[in-house]
């Protein structure tokens, strides 16, 4: 049986200052990772969050209901090792941008697309100094080096913890753009959502809903807010 599948063994849970940071308390003993290493977190809110879901764990430890804490592991055990692989991987998402693919047709949706998308093509050029250049169709067109590596030095300033909930937010809207106006508070994470779901919207539209692919959608839109979420009790 492993850490995650233990039953619970503890009765007081606490969120503690510590030597850098702060961390849970399990009747007074700290809690750890899958891989054994000590939760240090950068914030007191991120500590409450994290005792508040282990203070809710019956008689067996469930991770699905704890997602704090789960990031928290994630940063500490995974991003922390390789954070300049991370940030390289992020930094791609923005020479195939979401938002610089265009539909040529029909007019209806790339109106939609125009509507929704160049203002934030405009804020990475004016506010991020990262011009990036719109495409038509789905054939992958490199952008500026120079606009994809302004966009790299940003992701880079984040700190593990607050790269792991920028990862998700990148990944799930498929968009390095809107990630970084989330994170910037150009925009909030519903927007952001519905932002990264014109052409899927526009197809359910013509074609008509489908159900396995709507709870799909449904589990990325709770991941990207939790993430969102995370992101803001990093501060």
């Amino acid at each position: 049986m492993n850490e995650w599948a233990a039953k619970r063994f503890w009765k007081a849970t606490t969120a503690d200052k510590v030597d850098g940071g702060y961390t849970v308390h399990l009747d007074g003993r700290p809690v750890r990772t899958p891989a054994k290493t000590l939760v240090v977190v950068p914030t007191q809110s991120m500590a409450d969050a994290m005792r508040d879901e282990w203070e809710a764990q019956d008689e067996k430890i469930d991770p699905l209901t704890m997602p704090v804490t789960r990031a928290a592991n994630a940063a500490l055990d995974k991003v922390s090792t390789q954070h300049a692989e991370v940030v390289e991987m992020l930094a791609a998402y923005g020479d195939s941008d979401l938002l610089c693919y265009r539909a040529d047709s029909p007019e209806a949706l790339v109106a939609q697309q125009a509507t929704g998308w160049d203002p934030l093509i405009d804020w990475a050029a004016t506010e991020l100094k990262a011009p990036l250049k719109l495409r038509t169709g789905i054939m992958h067109e490199p952008q500026d080096p120079q606009s994809i590596q302004v966009l790299q030095a940003l992701v880079a300033e984040l700190d593990p913890f607050r790269l792991t909930a920028f990862h998700d937010l990148v990944a799930i809207t498929g968009s390095l753009i809107l990630g970084l106006a989330i994170t910037r508070g150009r925009l909030d994470a519903q927007t952001a959502w519905d932002l990264s779901r014109i052409d899927e919207e526009w197809q359910i539209a013509q074609w008509g809903r489908d159900e396995d692919a709507d709870a799909q959608a449904g589990k990325k839109k709770e991941d990207l807010l939790r993430a969102a979420v995370f992101f803001s009790l990093c501060a």
